[in-house]
């Protein structure tokens, strides 16, 4: 140990010195980053983690570029929980900021397209627990194509929180995108106030059909907000959920999968759809499972015999809301590299410039 102290004109002297060292000497650089001292980050490497942050690269990925950095991930002079730590650090500083940047962006929006509402929920602290946006050609495309999917499964963002869509098809069978939406969770009262406000900005037209996925939650949203409006299943969840529940069973049955789809899809008349169903169930012995059971209970939601007098554009499936979500990451990093501007979500900070 060596102890300097400064001198009167700003030089320096040893105070102290002691030769001998009091614990042995770390042999690797892995065992050097266990120390205390060698827990904390350089700014420079703060600054490089907060950007890679910002553009939503994930806490895993981001410890392996930081290995590549240095050499080798033995090499790096911290440990995985100081840079966890860093991340968390980082949230906290760039949140309320975050919060600013977007209302800030959505009034600026708004001055230049009169037609741009939005809507925020605050909880009991007064910080944002959800906000919903729609721009002026949005609403006028909802007022011609007024069907719309919704989903809420893009959540890569800074902070976990769910970005969901609402999704519809023109007359020419593209996507259109009505509306954006963050929550702070999942909840059927959040699911209620969206679907709400949603109504609210599209001036109080119901959807004809909405579709989502088999999320309880948003099912009692929407019998208390849109009692009128068609509530479909989305069927490529139903599939999805009928491999996972009859896994063994579609496995080793080449055609379940098919004859499966033929029953769901291509059913027209209600008595042909339940003769259909009962030979299914008996080819297979699944009479009784549980699984079955309830599908069969909420088929209205997914049997094409019980929709088909419901227009819905064509859409089965809430695929175009979770495509559309891939799609604005891909806009965000564009966007973020261009203007340097960071929001609550990078995510949806590239819908709301394009």
């Amino acid at each position: 140990m060596i102890r300097l102290h400064r001198t009167g004109d700003d030089g320096w002297f040893i105070l102290a010195c002691v030769k001998e060292h009091d614990h042995e000497f770390s042999a690797t650089d892995a065992e050097k980053r266990e120390w205390t001292s060698h827990g904390r980050i350089e700014q420079t490497v703060r600054d490089m983690v907060k950007h890679l942050r910002e553009n939503n690269v994930i806490l895993s990925k981001l410890h392996c570029i930081m290995g590549s950095m240095y050499g080798s991930m033995e090499n790096k002079p911290f440990t995985r929980r100081s840079l966890r730590t860093i991340c968390a650090q980082i949230a906290r500083e760039q949140r309320d900021d975050d919060i600013r940047k977007t209302l800030e962006l959505f009034r600026t929006m708004r001055e230049q397209d009169p037609g741009f509402q939005f809507s925020v929920q605050l909880d009991e602290k007064d910080q944002v627990k959800t906000l919903i946006w729609a721009n002026g050609k949005s609403r006028s495309d909802y007022s011609c194509f007024g069907d719309v999917t919704f989903d809420t499964a893009y959540t890569t963002n800074l902070y976990k929180m769910p970005f969901g869509l609402f999704v519809g098809v023109n007359n020419h069978f593209q996507s259109t995108i009505f509306g954006g939406v963050f929550m702070r969770d999942e909840k059927s009262e959040s699911f209620k106030w969206v679907f709400k406000e949603f109504l609210t900005l599209m001036g109080g037209v119901h959807p004809q059909t909405i579709l989502t996925d088999k999320r309880r939650a948003m099912e009692i949203a929407i019998m208390e907000i849109m009692p009128e409006t068609t509530h479909l299943w989305c069927k490529w969840h139903v599939f999805k959920d009928a491999r996972i529940e009859l896994g063994p069973i579609y496995r080793e049955n080449s055609a379940f999968g098919d004859e499966f789809h033929k029953v769901i899809t291509d059913m027209l008349i209600m008595s042909e759809f339940n003769s259909a169903w009962k030979q299914f169930l008996k080819k297979y012995n699944l009479k009784g499972h549980h699984y079955m059971v309830r599908s069969y209970d909420k088929r209205k939601k997914w049997a094409k015999c019980y929709n088909k007098g419901k227009f819905c554009a064509g859409m089965t499936s809430t695929q175009r809301s979770e495509s559309a979500n891939i799609m604005q990451r891909f806009l965000s990093i564009l966007v973020c590299q261009k203007y340097q501007k960071h929001t609550l979500c990078k995510g949806g900070h590239a819908m709301l410039e394009t």
